[in-house]
């Protein structure tokens, strides 16, 4: 029997956590209970006094439930405006009576579209809530009269403010916006995991093909994303700059990416650290592949967003002295990543060293113990496949930009090598070109200009970032050293002028690995053979601004 005479709480949850309690809490508080199929049933077997949907509404649920709460009986109250006397009049007069607390959650689209083996489509589309989110919308339009809640965590503040006001009708309108906001993200998420998903099934998403006007055709007509933040950074890039840390919905539930990481010792990682780390994993991925197997041990050193070194070699320890012998300078307070797990004597050797984060897969032995000697290193777990990095698979990337956003695909360089010319009378070894390989990939990490000297399959010099080529070729030779004398040098696009491929020349260079495609090719090619040095165009620029 209906007592209109109490308030009223609709409950209608996919997740049931902690709707029991909440439940109960509302009923002590003199709620009269609504609710629908599975939490109905679930709230009825704990003892509590529920009326059904279909008796408010007076029609049974149909469809196999697709169809239960889409009803003016429903949605007359939960859009009524009580501060309008006609609205008022006009629930009187249809006999509903308001209600005033809505809790509802949605199916689970998300879990159900990763679910391997993959659902059919009309599996998945079973899963696209229909009522939930009109549920929601509707009272977080009318959050002034309706107390939406979605979440599980907040049940308890809700019924601790619902105590402290007394009578719900009285509670902040501060506090109900503050819900309303949550429930209108809530939809929204929601909806951009169902089109992204469809996007995926029925157009195919840019980063699964390798043929660029695939790709171009796939770009959404609206781009839409959704990710829900886990915290909030000390600040940004600055001090004076605030910033957060969010995560993509995909990612959830799992350690093996940068932001579901476990995290461990020292301060909270910052803005810097984050964006440092990516650039770090990411070149550490690219070079955690099978082209090397004699060297299978990737280190990557990284500073302000650029590597400082970077080195394969057939033991780990080896790989980190290759790396940091680099720039030992720059790699002062640096993120460094292994793709394996951490071994003791590596953990040794970097003691003495300042590192604001350190990335591996895992850690052996006592090399956490070793490294965490150090109060402020930041230990992150990248959790891996057998224990090694997965390497870098082709991503669709979003920058902003004033107004709008560029988006491409992104990947490691693919380059197919049977392809590349030698224009130079002197031909590179098979050596230089094994050098090269590893060249390339560190190269298209580097911001542009971006110039690479290499010894065997480790970085001696980098210039990165450099407004003129040339000037990357000096700073490169600058930081090689002795070194740069039989190097193999990557430019990560053609040399505009012969000037840089003197310096270059000049700095100890013998062979070169660069796209081609300029005007004046011919000219770098006649320096070349002047200088007695080989050069390879791959065709493939590696921009990276």
């Amino acid at each position: 029997m209906v007592d209109s005479s109490k308030p009223r709480a609709l409950l209608s949850v996919y997740d049931k956590t902690g709707i029991v309690e909440f439940a109960t809490s509302l009923s002590q508080l003199g709620f009269e209970l609504v609710s629908t199929g599975g939490t109905a049933r679930v709230l009825s077997q704990s003892g509590l006094d529920v009326i059904g949907v279909s008796d408010v509404t007076g029609h049974p649920e149909i469809f196999d439930g697709r169809v239960k709460s889409l009803h003016p009986a429903i949605h007359g109250p939960l859009l009524a405006r009580l501060e309008s006397e006609a609205d008022r009049k006009g629930l009187e007069e249809l006999n509903y009576p308001p209600i005033q607390i809505v809790a509802c959650n949605l199916y689970p689209f998300s879990d159900a579209a990763m679910q391997e083996p993959k659902l059919e489509d009309s599996a998945l589309l079973e899963m696209v809530d229909i009522g939930g989110p009109t549920m929601v919308r509707a009272s977080a339009k009318n959050h002034r009269n309706v107390l939406i809640v979605c979440d599980p965590s907040n049940y308890d503040e809700v019924i601790s403010t619902i105590k402290q006001s007394k009578d719900v009708s009285k509670i902040n309108l501060a506090f109900r916006q503050k819900l309303a906001l949550e429930a209108f993200e809530h939809t929204a998420a929601y909806d951009a995991a169902i089109s992204d998903e469809l996007h995926a099934r029925w157009v195919g998403r840019p980063e699964q093909s390798g043929d660029k006007e695939i790709q171009t055709q796939r770009l959404p007509d609206t781009l839409i994303s959704a990710a829900h933040m886990t915290h909030s950074l000390r600040y940004g890039e600055n001090s004076h700059q605030a910033a957060a840390l969010y995560i993509d919905p995909k990612a959830k539930g799992n350690h093996s990416t940068l932001v579901t990481a476990i995290v461990e010792g020292g301060k909270d990682m910052s803005y810097n650290n984050y964006s440092d780390a990516d650039a770090t994993l990411r070149l550490c991925r690219s070079l955690s592949t099978d082209e090397w197997p004699e060297t299978p041990h990737a280190c990557v050193i990284v500073k302000h967003n650029n590597p400082c070194g970077a080195a394969l070699a057939s033991t780990q320890l080896e790989a980190y002295q290759a790396a940091l012998a680099s720039d030992p300078e720059s790699a002062f307070g640096s993120i460094i990543c292994f793709n394996e797990p951490l071994e003791e004597d590596t953990a040794e050797a970097m003691e003495q060293l300042f590192i604001e984060v350190l990335m591996a897969p895992g850690y052996n032995g006592k090399s956490k113990e070793i490294v965490m000697k150090k109060k402020n290193r930041r230990i992150l777990t990248i959790e891996s496949p057998e224990n090694r990095l997965s390497p870098l698979q082709r991503i669709l990337v979003k920058k902003p930009i004033e107004g709008g956003w560029l988006v491409q695909t992104e990947e490691a360089p693919v380059i197919d090598w049977s392809k590349a010319k030698v224009p130079t009378k002197k031909q590179p070894t098979e050596q230089e070109i094994a050098s090269m390989k590893f060249a390339v990939r560190v190269c298209e990490q580097v911001k542009s200009n971006a110039i690479v000297m290499v010894q065997g399959t480790a970085t001696v010099g980098i210039g990165p970032g450099q407004t003129s080529r040339v000037e990357a070729v000096r700073i490169a030779a600058r930081r090689a050293g002795e070194k740069a004398q039989g190097c193999v040098l990557a430019s990560d696009a053609f040399f505009p002028f012969k000037d840089g491929l003197e310096q270059a020349a000049e700095s100890g260079a013998s062979s070169i690995v660069q796209p081609g495609g300029s005007i004046r090719d011919q000219e770098v090619i006649d320096a070349a053979d002047e200088r007695g040095i080989s050069m390879l165009f791959t065709g493939h620029r590696l921009f990276r601004h």
